[in-house]
């Protein structure tokens, strides 16, 4: 489970009691339960950093990861992967840090060869992590990888895949990692014992998120003008069901509500910067799009399902600290709060 590109909140477990591998009981530790906020940080002070919420008394930790760990994150944090009972925190500054998720202390890292990394995916015993690669003259990225690391606790990297510019969030099902090729329209599909591309299925929009849900997964693309919900077949890996929604200046900030309702972020961009936060309701054949809350320096959005409410994050245009605002699934603000840094996401358990 993952914030996918900050995006989207994953409901991870709401009870006091978490069951450990032999099925006994053990109380949950002091952050994983609740909401974590991942806050970017700011470019050139790559002061990324977490904090964590209790959405029932609305307390508050800030910088949680330098608290654990007596040292700061130093980085822009991209996107934070919880899986194999870790918590994987992406940086695109060159780094992924691994976190225990009960404490937050520092079980691990990869930090060497990485370029600008942007998600991660686990399979079997390795790490899958999508990487633009370096930046040429011109600031395109033509070497764009999929790093592999043996070892969930991280390490060296072991190769680096090619694929297509520009890769986004990953996919783990079976022995395969699917990659949201953004730049090219494409998802291409790695089969992780190889570490090869293997297949790639070519999309009309930019492939930016994945969510799995009743044994369905969604593939959340962009356009110019719209928004397009694939489906994929995970037993055959081909494409099936399509939705376009005419939603126009989408960006890749989405959270999904578990019941085929998503919530996305729309921002006309500089100098104005209109944004807006749009429910999106995908029922049968259909899919309805209706704007919930407008306003400027929309950053990241996430959905609390046991409370069913929206978060939406405002870096403030970096300029200080950014707010979080909680609204009611109709749009009605319920409260609001300051966090970190640039706030991109979050990460509900």
């Amino acid at each position: 489970m993952k914030l996918n590109q900050l995006l989207g909140a994953l409901a991870l477990i709401s009870a006091s009691f978490a069951c450990s591998d032999n099925g006994e009981e053990k109380p949950l530790g002091k952050y994983n339960n609740g909401i974590l906020i991942m806050n970017e940080g700011n470019f050139g002070t790559n002061d990324g950093e977490v904090y964590h919420l209790n959405p029932n008394t609305e307390e508050l930790l800030p910088n949680i990861f330098e608290t654990e760990n007596l040292r700061p994150f130093a980085g822009l944090l991209e996107d934070m992967v919880f899986e194999a009972d870790r918590l994987y925190l992406v940086a695109n500054t060159g780094k992924v840090e691994i976190v225990n998720p009960a404490d937050f202390k520092s079980s691990g890292a990869v930090s060497a060869e990485l370029d600008q990394p942007r998600s991660l995916a686990v399979n079997g015993s390795k790490l899958f992590i999508s990487d633009y690669g370096p930046y040429d003259a011109s600031y395109a990225t033509p070497d764009s990888y999929v790093a592999v690391v043996n070892g969930l606790d991280g390490g060296v990297v072991s190769k680096k895949i090619e694929v297509s510019n520009k890769p986004e969030d990953l996919f783990s099902y079976g022995h395969y990692i699917l990659v949201a090729g953004s730049e090219e329209n494409k998802i291409e599909i790695i089969d992780a014992t190889q570490e090869t591309v293997t297949k790639t299925l070519q999309l009309e929009a930019s492939p930016r998120q994945f969510y799995a849900e009743d044994g369905i997964l969604w593939v959340y693309a962009v356009g110019a003008d719209e928004v397009i919900f694939y489906t994929v077949n995970l037993s055959s890996l081909t494409l099936g069901n399509t939705y376009s929604v005419p939603v126009a200046n989408a960006t890749s900030r989405i959270a999904f509500d578990g019941d085929d309702e998503m919530y996305i972020l729309t921002s006309s961009g500089w100098p104005n910067y209109n944004d807006a936060v749009v429910s999106i309701d995908i029922e049968g054949n259909t899919a309805t799009a209706t704007e919930l809350m407008t306003g400027s320096g929309f950053y990241g959005i996430g959905f609390d399902d046991n409370l069913n409410q929206v978060y939406v994050a405002n870096s403030n245009g970096f300029q200080g600290n950014g707010t979080v605002t909680v609204l009611s699934e109709t749009g009605s603000v319920i409260r609001s709060f300051e966090v970190g840094r640039g706030p991109s996401g979050f990460l509900v358990y």
